[in-house]
Order: structure tokens, then sequence, then C-alpha cells
């Protein structure tokens, strides 16, 4: 009997993860999820906060006072001990794992995004997540060609020893779950992991919760709604070193999963249509904007197999360059001494200040310190109470701007 390929072990990208990572016990984890589920906290602001004050406790502790100074005018609402105690009560009920950023078994390639999920729940085989893979994803109205080139690409990509990620929708992503099952795949939901969408994958779900990995960022029972997709696929082509699209109309959700992609800095594949089929117009767009073109297992192989560097080879026609993830506005801060905060009675003014020269449009912070005229120390401090406040939205790259007022409050 051949022996089994051993799975590839791919360089991760440089960038350094974004917050130092450590085994959490169940006190600090109960905390970590109160922050999280807090008003006006996600990526960006959770990943300060544990930054600023060594952790989530610390940092719960010092909300209030943050949302005072903020100008708010109703207190900041706190997720309750027994919110989140219930939250992880029916995450063990149904047998998933949180995973927090700053733990170590957090899949690596997502924590080093510039914006990870500070929490996801993994349900199944977790080692998958810090193997090499490849996401493979396509149409839910797949021809038969389609489904037929994905099972085999799945297979042989499974048999060299990389895992499978797919959304476990109709179509292209069931093939590439149902061909890798036994080697290894990944299911990433919008919904809890206890909610099968769409209800004909039920046996899948269950089938990929036990010898696979079911993956998600929502909490236990919550059913997905349309927005939810597209943030599912950031996660797709997270976890994953690179993304192979099999069959996508011109306009559909799987391109937002290669968009995506390109802005992670992973490799796009494209499997080539005829012309006439609507649906190979979107894959033959992103063949004509740079995806590397894929007619067999090898192809990939060749680009992210065991050893290889990916080449990152597919953007978007001029893409605005990524900040770094240190700029120069937080090397200034690493090289001043600390300060302490200042006087109340500046605060208002130097958020007034702020706000001032932010617009739609988001900028980076470097760009507010020179505008502005502040420290970088205040700078920073402003642009998380203003965060906190809900006036201010926050992007990746250290970019900020005004939220928009006629829409529904996000999440930062």
């Amino acid at each position: 009997m051949a022996r089994k390929a051993e799975p590839p072990q791919l360089p991760l990208p440089l960038t350094p993860a974004p917050l130092p990572q450590a085994p959490l016990d169940d006190i600090q984890r109960l905390a970590c999820l109160r922050l999280i589920r807090s008003e006006n906290i996600g990526p960006v602001t959770f990943r300060e906060l544990i930054n600023r004050f060594g952790g989530a406790t610390a940092a719960l502790a010092a909300l209030p006072e943050l949302s005072s100074r903020s100008g708010r005018g109703r207190p900041l609402r706190i997720c309750a001990i027994e919110t989140a105690e219930a939250e992880l009560e029916a995450a063990m009920r149904i047998g998933a794992h949180p995973l927090f950023t700053i733990e170590p078994d957090y899949p690596p390639l997502l924590a080093h995004l510039d914006m990870p999920p500070p929490l996801i729940y993994a349900k199944g085989r977790r080692e998958l997540l810090t193997r090499a893979a490849l996401a493979i994803v396509g149409s839910r109205d797949a021809s038969a060609a389609g489904r037929a080139f994905t099972r085999k690409v799945a297979t042989e990509l499974s048999h060299a020893g990389m895992v499978i990620v797919s959304g476990l929708a109709r179509g292209i992503d069931a093939e590439a779950h149902l061909a890798s099952l036994s080697g290894g795949t990944i299911a990433v939901l919008a919904g809890g992991l206890d909610v099968v969408y769409p209800p004909e994958h039920a046996e899948l779900h269950a089938a990929i919760g036990e010898a696979g990995c079911l993956v998600s960022e929502m909490p236990p029972g919550f059913v997905p709604r349309g927005q939810d997709f597209p943030r599912r696929n950031r996660i797709i082509s997270g976890i994953a070193n690179g993304v192979l699209v099999i069959e996508a109309a011109k306009r559909s959700g799987t391109l937002i999963t290669a968009r995506m992609a390109a802005e992670q800095g992973r490799d796009v594949f494209a499997v080539p249509g005829h012309p006439l089929d609507p649906r190979a117009e979107g894959t033959n767009h992103l063949l004509r904007n740079g995806a590397i073109l894929v007619t067999s297992a090898a192809d990939i192989l060749e680009i992210i197999g065991p050893g290889l560097k990916p080449r990152f080879s597919f953007r978007e026609p001029e893409p605005p360059p990524p900040a770094p993830y240190v700029s120069a506005a937080q090397e200034q801060l690493a090289e001043t001494k600390p300060e302490t905060s200042p006087p109340p009675d500046n605060a208002d003014n130097e958020r007034a200040r702020v706000l001032a020269v932010l617009g739609p449009s988001p900028v980076s912070i470097d760009e507010l310190v020179r505008v502005a005229g502040l420290s970088v120390r205040v700078i920073q401090a402003a642009i998380l109470e203003l965060t906190l406040a809900g006036q201010i939205e926050r992007h990746g790259q250290n970019l900020v701007s005004l939220k928009p007022t006629d829409e529904a409050p996000i999440r930062n």
C-alpha cells in the first residue's frame, strides 16, 4: 500500500499575529467572550483593548470609564456574565469549542489577517485548522462537468495531504466536501454550528462535524441572514493558503470570496469555462485579471505544494498597497515613553479635532496625526473612545472613517 503523503507544511505570511497567544482558563475565556459581545466591540477594538490593558478582564473593568469619557449619552452596554455563560454552555452542549485569537489553537493563517474574527467556534478535528489548506468554491447551480472536476481535483489534493475548505453550500461546495471528507475538510458556516443550511445537507453537516471540522464565528442557535454569508466568505479564504474558483456567475458570492482572498494575500486559482456558459463568466473574468489558470490538481500543487511559498499572484486591478503591520505612527508610539492620560477637560477638544478631520472616506492613523496635530497616543485614545461611542468606523490597515448616520451600527 502506498504511503499517504504527509500534510504540506507551507510557510505562513510574514505579517505577525495581532496578539500574543497563550492558553486561556475558564475565567479568561468568559471575560474574552463578554468583551467581544459588548456594544461597539469588534476585531480591531478587541485587539486594541487587550493590548492596552493586558487582558480581557482588565479591559472590561476599564470600559465604564472609557464610555463616560467618550461623550456617549448613555452607558456602554457590557455583556452580562450570565449571557456569556449561557453561550458557552450552549456551545458545550453541541460539542463546539471556542477559539480566541489569543489562543495557540486559533487557525494561524486566519490569525495573521489584519482583522481576524476575535472568536470562532470549531467542532470536530480542530487539528485540521493548522494544516495547509485550499478553499474550493463555486456555483450552487453547478454543471455536471463542474461537479465532476470538483470531485477529481478535491480528491487528488486531499490525497496529497491538503485540507479542503468550503462553505457547505449546494453545488461545488458540497462536492468538494464529499470528495475530501476522508482526507480532511473544513466547512465554514454563516450561522451557528447547530444550524443546518441548506436543510438537505443535514447528513453532510453531521459527517463533517465528526470526520472533518465545522467552523463559525456565530454563537450556537444563530440563524444566518443574507448579510452573514459574505462575512463567512472572508473566513473561508482566510483559513486557506489559496482559493480555487470552479464556475461562478459574473455577479456572485463566489467572486466575493475571490476578492477577499486577493486582499488577504492568497493565491487565487480559476478553472476556465466556455464563453457561452454564464457559469463561466466569473471564472473567465478572474483569469483575465490575473488569476492562475487551473486544469488539474498539479497546477495548484506547483504553486502551493509542500515546501513552496504561495506567489500571491492575483490582485484586483491597481489596489491600494497594504499598510505595514507596524505603521510609522505605531513606531513613533513604541519609541515614546508612557504618558499619563490627558486631563478630562482636554478630552472633548481632542475628540472634536479628530472628528473634524474625518469624513466618510477611510484615512490612516498616520494621516490623522499629521492633520490633527496631536500625538499618536492622544489620537489612539480618541479613536478608541469614539469607536465605543459609535461615532467612527474602524477598517483594516489602520484606517478609520466617520460612521454613516443612516445605517445600522457596525461592530468594529
